[in-house]
């Protein structure tokens, strides 16, 4: 009875928590009202449906129309990763949409071919933009982040074929992706030299333009010299490249500084160019206050802002707490909501008549296999997460239709096979001559036993889920943490999670098995001690390579691990958490089941549907 009351007042206060960041969420991206957030789906000119976020600021009308500004989101996201942005540009008066491009989060997904027509679908919201009676149609800007900065040059490669008195671009932001430099747009030039054939050219036009490149960029901002060498992007703002861009696309002929507002009259038309240059990495600008400073202060001086705020006046803050505390509410709740369930008629048997607690720390040969075992894991980690990838990305079948989730799968399997390895020899050249009974250790359960397992992790999934949907029709809100998070999705989501579920379901059960079955082991009373090695090593070759890479880019100016895609060590910022986490979500629920493989499905389940609902799907 006690245990029960335990958890039930776990419950209420996790409830509690969802509830506050539901409000607390909204009441920032309304401005307290001030601004009706929508959420709109349409079928699009070019024959999808495409998603976005509306945010429609109060006293906008026919009459009185406000400036409109696009925002999206970059590869493998979705566009409540703009939710700084829409909220500043919105409570500053700016009618703001905010786009899932095609093939993320709630947009159809569309083959690598199409991704440049219309601007993967930016330029489809342009124009639905440019349709709404209460925006001025001669103020509409756009911007996006690495890839969705792409999507604006494209957009304005589109936009470049109406006749002039009918284009809509007004004004351009590229947040952590290169502009169009030359008479060749269509080339990636941050990684060649300009040809003879290649001539400075204002591809923009009488458009404001500016580019927000980060210092410590993973992909972009490098151009390659006449020596050969590449210059790093903290060097950006005094190659070439960014020298003609400032001169409106004219051979350079006077250093110009960054943070500095250059005007010059294009075709009777002034036009504006600036570039900023933050000390951070490629992630981190949409996450940054200083950015948002930029993006305030670039879209006041091209555009004009109809109400008035200083730059460094900045809420969006505020609503990464309370969306972080409904990511901690959620985990809350899938826990004791878990041992909750174990109280009721149906999953009781599920419960262990007595707590697991921790054996006795391991001594001799015995401690050499324990630390032995985490030492290889870890490496072992590390070598095949840098080592899949190019394999991966050269041999994904039609079958997986997400390139990350299908990598970070693989790995996840490999990983889940090495540890069972481990687990094996373990237990036969150590553990079972020390009396280790893998059926008292809930590695060997019944069927029956497993078949409740699987239901009640469907059931708490499925439930822990439905809160995060209650927060998305209620308040258009989700739970998240940056680059970690719980948001609504659409039902083909579920298909594609099935299809991926094999892939986690091996990883982190195994895991499960090795943190609570074989490696539950302490001093004393010290087992939080255990719990917090366990998601140490867990985390630890991601920590390691992270560590690596980002040392060497402050030292050196570019990335240590030049043999993969830089992406690499940007997926890993999520999992450093992500995995730890594992340990210890399993580790409550194994304490109180001796059941090691109900905390590990249901946190396979859960990291599936994140993975799946948050990255690029592609035809």
């Amino acid at each position: 009875m006690k245990k029960i009351k335990g958890a039930s007042l776990y419950l209420i206060i996790a409830l509690f928590l969802c509830l506050v960041s539901m409000i607390g969420a909204y009441a920032v991206q309304t401005s307290g009202g001030d601004v009706e957030v929508k959420d709109l789906r349409w079928e699009t000119p070019s024959g999808h449906l495409m998603s976005a976020l509306l945010f429609k600021p109060k006293g906008v009308s026919e009459e009185s129309p406000a400036p409109g500004i696009v925002t999206s989101h970059g590869w493998y996201n979705n566009r409540e990763m703009q939710d700084l942005n829409n909220v500043e540009l919105a409570r500053r008066g700016y009618v703001v949409l905010s786009i899932d491009m095609y093939g993320h989060g709630n947009s159809d997904a569309v083959t690598p071919e199409e991704w440049p027509i219309r601007g993967t679908g930016m330029y489809d919201a342009v124009e639905l933009m440019a349709d709404f009676p209460y925006v001025d149609r001669g103020k509409i800007g756009v911007t996006g982040h690495s890839n969705g900065a792409r999507a604006a040059n494209w957009s304005v490669l589109e936009d470049n074929k109406k006749p002039e008195e009918e284009r809509l671009i007004s004004s351009v932001l590229l947040v952590a992706n290169d502009a169009m430099y030359t008479d060749a747009p269509g080339e990636p030039l941050y990684w060649s030299m300009r040809t003879d054939e290649q001539q400075y050219t204002n591809v923009y036009g009488t458009r404001d333009v500016g580019i927000v490149a980060a210092k410590y960029d993973e992909f972009f901002f490098r151009s390659l010299g006449e020596d050969g060498t590449v210059t790093p992007p903290r060097d950006y703002i005094d190659t070439e490249y960014a020298q003609s861009f400032l001169n409106f696309g004219q051979d350079p002929e006077e250093k110009r500084e960054s943070y500095a507002f250059y005007k010059q009259e294009v075709d009777g038309e002034e036009a504006l160019r600036v570039i900023y240059n933050p000390n951070q990495t490629h992630p981190w600008n949409h996450f940054s206050a200083s950015v948002v400073t930029s993006l305030v202060d670039y879209f006041d001086e091209s555009i004009g802002a109809p109400t008035a705020i200083e730059p460094t006046n900045q809420v969006w803050q505020w609503k990464v707490f309370f969306n972080a505390i409904g990511l901690v509410g959620f985990f809350m709740f899938v826990v004791s909501f878990t041992k909750v369930m174990l109280h009721t008629r149906a999953f009781s048997s599920l419960r262990s008549s007595q707590t697991a607690v921790a054996g006795p720390a391991p001594r001799g040969v015995g401690k050499a296999w324990f630390w032995g075992g985490l030492i290889v894991s870890a490496v072992i980690s590390g070598i095949s997460y840098l080592g899949l990838y190019n394999w991966s990305a050269a041999n994904i079948p039609a079958f997986f239709p997400q390139a990350p989730v299908y990598y970070i799968g693989v790995w996840s399997a490999v990983m889940g096979i090495v540890t069972l390895v481990i687990l094996f020899l373990s237990y036969h050249f150590f553990s079972k001559k020390e009396g280790l009974n893998l059926r008292e250790a809930g590695v060997i359960i019944p069927l029956k036993t497993l078949w409740k397992t699987i239901v009640l992790s469907v059931v708490v999934t499925a439930v822990s889920f439905s809160l995060v949907f209650i927060a998305d029709y209620f308040f258009t809100t989700d739970f998240r943490l940056w680059v970690l998070a719980i948001k609504a999705f659409t039902p083909d989501k579920l298909l594609l999670a099935l299809k991926y579920l094999p892939l986690f379901l091996l990883f982190y059960v195994a895991n499960s098995i090795a943190v609570n079955s074989f490696n539950f082991v302490s001093k004393g009373r010290s087992e939080w001690l255990n719990t917090a090695l366990m998601a140490l090593f867990n985390g630890l070759s991601a920590i390691v390579i992270v560590a690596i890479q980002y040392t060497h880019f402050f030292v050196k100016g570019d990335v240590y691990f030049t043999n993969v895609s830089t992406i690499v060590g940007i997926w890993l910022f999520p999992i450093i958490v992500v995995i730890p986490l594992a340990a210890i979500i399993t580790r409550k629920i194994y304490r109180v089941t001796k059941n090691p493989y109900l905390g590990g499905i249901i946190y396979s389940i859960i990291v599936t549907l994140m993975m799946v609902t948050n990255s690029l799907t592609q035809l």
